[in-house]
């Protein structure tokens, strides 16, 4: 991740004038003081505010280094540790009681947002524009040749996809085409090819500038959405986030949608090419992919599928066109009811956002509500103004510090009592209660009871995230006197939404069932990730599911007790299966080994098997103290996510260690003074403040992109601490 902070060519704004709006059911909406939607901005900035943006925090002299002008010495046990982490960490709280925070990392999704305000001629404020320069100024790679342009995530190397959309993005912005570090990128670009060899879905994005021909593109025809449910490539069988992508890229493709040129998109015609535009054979271009973005090949099927949609583009019924291109409008519009014009993620929240313009203009409701929730996605940070990857991680981060707090014996202490109620107040208005109203039409899995990842606004069915605000609940509401938030009623609709997520295999996926056949994976056309065709079981959705059905038994065993067992021994029959040869688990939502491994060894502790109990426990054991290195922690590498074997991290990382720590603690490991020595390195690690310094990337998905999750260095820390003393004791620290 670039962390060197450079000179931007649009400047920089008053930090100390942007405010953060988080009052609204946990939405992220950033303000800057001459922002004439904001009536009114405080005189003085919190705590949370000047943390995210990098500033000296109002009771102490914050440093990255660690400087300050608090008490300054050092804490002498991990729970001592953790309660300092904690201190720290409750000033960074919102005042409704969940915690902010920055969820970005990919470097596509900037691209989408500045698209769509463009094409649909909306103003970008002149303090987005200059502080969306300036990260992508910070986030630019710079190691030589061939790398000096950006890529899929902030720590990937420089990809077409990457570099075209975000050159674009600063050209737009106004940063000229001379500046040099659009020289630098520009050579990059055309070193891999230039946009020409983009993959598709940069492809789509371009032709819908009219910076790349629609001739270019693989055809997506609308027509796909008319298919009957139970084809085999129905798109209602494909994963929800991909389906919520395509529908509005096969209303764009099959529009031919592109907007008018100008002065500044011949230009960029020009830019992006080694050859003249007019010149290019676009039909060849179809296929045409750089190396370095090509992640997931074209199968020889699809390519035969490409074929057939290139021909049946060229013959297609115009009636069925239209047929096809106003249910797919309708469907785009569910999906913006459905979410409160929040959408599932900020990729389809742009791409809708320019249907709703093309169909609607810029002066109906549709639009209106869709740019009101444009600064949703939009975070302000220490390097600039980012898209995040979501509307946020509220709900995710919410339910773990939490739990963090429950088993580091936090909880209990009298100076966090107003903040723990503050936190179950707000996960307790985080659940959803009923099913959106155009679920079924949407072919959404159901929702009342869930918990979201974000917001119950978004609104979207999460597994693991149902049974993490599940545990939450149960376990703050144990605490004395706690407010009784959750009735029984409400915890019973979670278990029933978990229970009716489970799959064939025992495993847990994400979003909804698996519908469709693996086979369709065969049919990717995304070149840059995989597995994204259709849902997959998890073994980090699994362990969660299984971890909140076997706490909520026991707290209420008269409630669908055959099921809860039923399900519970599939569940185990899962993980079993998907432990790998050298005792771990692979993650498929971070990084990576350990953070799976952990919530296995979880999971599996709650019904009887630990390192003492089971062989495969005591495996898994052996795998985590086999990675420890010899400063007592463990890191890995992001590329573990994309070879899918373990990579070593050129130095050890808080979060992996608290996630080793954990998984050791809850498999009730012998090796107690391996734990110790991961403690030691989280508490050398701490800084005087009580925080811990941003590391590597934590987060990943589709086993390519980066994403992170800078809350995970305080939770997981604070929880690792505080229950290695609870479970260890007072000796030997």
């Amino acid at each position: 991740m670039p962390t060197t902070r450079r000179k931007a060519p649009l400047g920089a704004t008053d930090v100390s004038k942007w405010r953060l709006d988080s009052q609204d059911e946990g939405r992220h909406v950033w303000h800057y003081a001459a922002d004439p939607s904001r009536s009114s901005t405080s005189s003085e900035q919190t705590d949370e505010e000047k943390y995210w943006l990098g500033l000296p925090l109002n009771d102490l002299t914050y440093s990255s280094a660690g400087s300050s002008s608090a008490d300054s010495s050092r804490p002498a046990t991990p729970l001592e540790a953790a309660r300092k982490g904690f201190e720290f960490y409750k000033k960074l709280q919102s005042e409704d009681g969940h915690w902010a925070g920055e969820y970005g990392g990919p470097l596509f999704l900037l691209p989408g947002i500045v698209f769509a305000m463009y094409i649909s001629q909306t103003p970008i404020p002149q303090e987005w524009k200059i502080e969306m320069a300036r990260y992508l100024t910070n986030m630019r790679r710079d190691n030589g040749e061939g790398d000096e342009g950006w890529g899929l995530h902030i720590e990937g190397v420089s990809t077409v996809m990457g570099t075209s959309l975000n050159y674009v993005v600063l050209r737009i912005l106004g940063v000229g085409p001379d500046e040099p570090m659009m020289v630098k990128a520009r050579s990059t670009l055309l070193f891999h090819g230039g946009a020409a060899a983009a993959p598709s879905w940069a492809k789509l994005w371009l032709a819908t500038l009219n910076l790349y021909s629609w001739e270019g593109t693989h055809p997506i025809p609308p027509e796909l959405w008319l298919l009957p449910t139970w084809f085999p490539m129905s798109p209602t069988k494909w994963w929800s986030y991909n389906r919520m992508v395509v529908l509005p890229m096969t209303f764009l493709s099959g529009s031919r949608f592109a907007t008018p040129l100008n002065p500044l998109l011949r230009s960029l015609r020009e830019e992006l090419y080694a050859d003249a535009y007019d010149s290019i054979n676009w039909p060849s271009q179809r296929s045409n992919i750089a190396s370095v973005d090509l992640y997931s090949p074209h199968p020889a099927l699809l390519e035969v599928v490409f074929a057939v949609s290139g021909a049946y583009e060229r013959v297609h019924s115009t009636w069925l066109r239209k047929r096809a291109l106003d249910y797919v409008y309708e469907l785009i519009k569910m999906e913006d009811e459905n979410t409160s014009y929040q959408c599932q993620a900020p990729v389809n929240k742009a791409l809708n956002m320019i249907c709703r313009w093309i169909r609607e203009g810029p002066s109906s409701d549709a639009f209106r509500l869709h740019k009101a929730k444009i600064r949703d996605f939009m975070w302000m940070s220490k390097d600039g103004m980012m898209t995040t990857g979501t509307n946020g991680s509220q709900l995710w981060d919410a339910g773990f510090i939490a739990q963090a707090l429950y088993e580091s014996g936090l909880a209990t202490e009298d100076q966090n009592k107003e903040s723990t109620t503050k936190l179950l107040s707000w996960i307790d208005r985080c659940q959803i209660r009923e099913n959106p109203r155009w679920f079924g039409e949407m072919s959404r899995h159901a929702s009342k009871g869930a918990w979201p990842f974000s917001t119950r606004e978004q609104g979207y069915t999460i597994s693991d995230c149902t049974s993490e605000g599940l545990k939450a609940v149960i376990y703050l509401q144990s605490l004395p006197d706690m407010p009784q938030l959750v009735s029984r009623e409400r915890m019973c609709d979670a278990v029933d939404i978990i229970l009716s997520l489970q799959n064939a295999d025992g495993g847990f996926a994400a979003c909804e069932l698996v519908r469709g056949s693996t086979l369709l994976e065969m049919l990717n056309p995304a070149e840059v990730f995989r597995d994204i065709m259709i849902e997959h079981t998890y073994p980090e959705c699994t362990t969660a599911c299984l971890t909140a059905l076997s706490v909520f038994s026991k707290l209420h065993p008269d409630y669908r007790p055959e099921d809860i067992e039923r399900t519970s021994a599939r569940a185990i029959s899962f993980i079993h299966s998907s432990q790998r040869p050298d005792g771990s688990w692979y993650g498929s939502w971070a990084v990576c080994f350990t953070y799976a491994t952990m919530f296995a060894l979880e999971s599996l502790a709650l019904v009887g098997e630990t390192a003492a109990t089971s062989s495969r426990a005591a495996k898994a054991c052996e795998f985590l103290l086999s990675k420890q290195i010899e400063d007592g922690g463990w890191g890995e590498s992001f590329q573990c996510c994309e070879t899918r074997e373990y990579v070593q991290h050129e130095q050890s990382q808080v979060v992996n260690t608290a996630y080793a720590i954990i998984g050791l603690l809850a498999a009730k490991s012998t090796d107690h003074e391996a734990i110790r020595r991961g403690c030691r390195l989280l508490m050398q690690r701490q800084l005087d403040n009580g925080e811990w310094a941003q590391e590597a990337i934590e987060g990943v998905f589709n086993h390519t992109c980066g994403i992170s999750y800078p809350n995970y260095k305080f939770y997981w820390s604070i929880w690792a601490l505080g229950k290695a003393q609870k479970e260890l004791g007072d000796e030997g620290w």
